[in-house]
């Protein structure tokens, strides 16, 4: 099973291209904090390349920006070149399939309006509601009134 799951900060804008068919696309990297910390050195991270395609890819580059929280699932992929220079390189990506937000709106600019949001709420001890996307039919989800008691 190839699934992975990444919350990290991205690091700098996303930039929307479109292959020669006209498919939307976009790479961008997010930094990704490590677990554990040696006694007396600083935090560090690990910087994961990101692969988006079509609505995703519209959806990152129109909603995101450098210094985001950023949720995502995905698949890894791997591969390699031959470098001008002779020498074998090799790639890790990571294919996303679904971006959340993670942190609240910046500003009231957001209006929602797009059709491949969904809402879901956030598993912080303020339970602010969020907005996701996820590839599929989203006709099968509802709002709920954030000030509404949840079944669970």
């Amino acid at each position: 099973m190839n699934n992975v799951s990444l919350l990290g900060r991205l690091t700098a804008d996303p930039e929307l291209r479109h292959t020669q068919s006209g498919i939307a696309t976009t790479r961008f990297n997010i930094a990704v904090d490590r677990q554990y910390t040696k006694a007396g050195e600083e935090r560090q991270a690990d910087f994961i390349t990101i692969v988006a395609w079509r609505q995703t890819a519209e959806f990152v580059c129109k909603y995101f920006s450098k210094g985001q929280r950023i949720a995502l699932t995905g698949s890894i992929r791997t591969g390699s070149y031959t470098a001008q220079d002779g020498s074998k390189r090799y790639t890790f990506e990571v294919f996303a399939d679904n971006v959340e937000f993670c942190e609240p709106k910046r500003d009231s600019s957001y209006s929602g309006g797009n059709s491949y949001n969904q809402r879901s709420y956030s598993q912080a001890s303020n339970n602010t509601p969020v907005t996701a996307y996820s590839q599929g039919d989203t006709g099968d989800f509802t709002e709920m009134p954030s000030d509404e008691d949840l079944p669970f």
